[in-house]
């Protein structure tokens, strides 16, 4: 394993108080007994206490663990060792592995094993699971008719009624949905009780989505009609997750995969983070990883990065959910994202892709020549005048790194404004 960038482990940091107590202590002075080898990085960290902290990292999946009582992965600890390694400060290699970091991989490598070995002799019982799969969906099946007349209730009392009702009402709207298999439904809910004080639009916003989830209700009824793709786009509406086991099996598509952007976002239960990638036959992906709050996400792919790696698709419409099926190797970083369009044409391509799947969240875009430009959040506008307001952006570093002029820009669309994840600056890819 490659040594990690400074930007790589920045891109790891779970929160930026975390980088900020990390960068205090990427020093030489309380680190101590620190080395690496192929895919371990390990050191001792003198904290308040006696007994320093016992860190050690595993830059291949990657995993972190150190001997401190934080509850964030990374803790501050392995965030300023990496720092110091990637710097070439510390933590080189030929040392002998350290017994804590040596002791630490073996028991991962155990877990694996059990693990494969639980998965291997496990055998399966077609009629036990066919019992599973038509209990569930009598479940799920009872859960979208109560959430059919939470919805007709919804409207018939009037949006602004809704807006008055407490959290709690929500959240065991949200409860209920869970009970009946509906993880996807109720993540919705749930933040729905959130939105409707928080947004300045909560209106508009209540109405587009109470219409998705009327939509999910009527086309889960006639599941049996859908073609595939729909269906799988309707499973992943409603959270009904497809085994990886399910998609490992299928067409793998080659490299080499240009890495378009990142996005990472933390609910309070749930980690996520997509990843968008391109072949170079414009062949669009994304990568989804999920972590719980106390998990590590896998180590982010940096915007602009081409990939030497294989990925397997999810069933679906494009662009379809993707999983890497073997090693990633890095093949150096790309200047420019590929060929780009207009506002209007990502707006067209947008409403294509909501005729195909009307529950579809976000799209990707890829915009050429467009300004940024101040105002509300920031807008961006093209050559045509067209316009589209900036979502969740840095508007003061995006102005500073375009200095007003027209880049190439690629971002997610969702509820009509744009989530910029990455530029071309002076012929390199850069993240806002």
């Amino acid at each position: 394993m490659g040594r990690w960038s400074e930007e790589r482990v920045v891109n790891a940091a779970p929160d930026a108080a975390s980088l900020a107590a990390a960068r205090k202590l990427a020093r030489q002075g309380p680190w101590s007994e620190t080395g690496s080898n192929d895919v371990l990085v390990w050191g001792k960290c003198q904290g308040s206490g006696k007994t320093p902290y016992q860190v050690s990292v595993d830059t291949a999946a990657p995993a972190y663990r150190c001997s401190c009582p934080s509850r964030k992965f990374p803790c501050k600890h392995a965030l300023a060792l990496l720092l110091l390694w990637s710097r070439g400060e510390a933590a080189d290699g030929g040392a002998e592995t350290a017994e804590f970091a040596r002791e630490w991989a073996a028991q991962r490598a155990e877990r694996a094993t059990v693990r494969e070995r639980r998965n291997t002799e496990q055998p399966v019982d077609p009629e036990a699971q066919a019992k599973r799969l038509a209990d569930r969906m009598a479940l799920m099946d009872a859960g979208i008719d109560d959430f059919s007349r939470w919805l007709t209730d919804l409207v018939r009392t009037g949006l602004a009624a809704a807006r008055t009702q407490p959290y709690s009402w929500w959240d065991g709207v949200a409860a209920r949905l869970v009970d009946a298999q509906l993880p996807g439904l109720a993540e919705q809910v749930r933040a729905m009780g959130s939105d409707v004080h928080a947004r300045p639009d909560w209106a508009d916003h209540l109405l587009l989505r109470a219409g998705r989830w009327w939509a999910v209700t009527k086309a889960w009824r006639k599941r049996d009609t859908l073609t595939p793709a729909e269906l799988a786009d309707l499973r992943v509406a409603v959270g009904w997750a497809l085994p990886t086991a399910d998609v490992q099996g299928t067409e793998e598509l080659p490299g080499p995969w240009l890495v378009l952007g990142a996005h990472r976002s933390d609910d309070g239960r749930l980690q996520q983070q997509r990843t968008w990638l391109r072949a170079p036959d414009g062949t669009v992906v994304v990568v989804l990883d999920f972590a719980a709050r106390s998990e590590v996400l896998a180590a982010p792919q940096l915007a602009g990065a081409l990939l030497d790696a294989t990925v397997a698709r999810y069933p679906g419409s494009a662009p379809r959910r993707a999983m890497f099926t073997g090693t990633v190797a890095p093949l150096g970083m790309a200047t420019d994202l590929g060929e780009g369009g207009s506002i209007q044409q990502a707006l067209d391509a947008e409403s294509a892709g909501v005729a195909l799947s009307p529950w579809r969240e976000r799209h990707p875009v890829l915009l050429c020549g467009v300004s940024v430009s101040p105002g509300d959040r920031g807008w961006l506008r093209d050559g045509s005048g067209d316009a589209l307001p900036l979502a969740d952006a840095p508007l003061d570093s995006l102005l500073a790194l375009t200095g007003g002029h027209p880049v190439d820009l690629f971002g997610e669309l969702e509820e009509g404004r744009v989530r910029p994840l990455s530029a071309v600056i002076d012929g390199a890819v850069v993240t806002p």
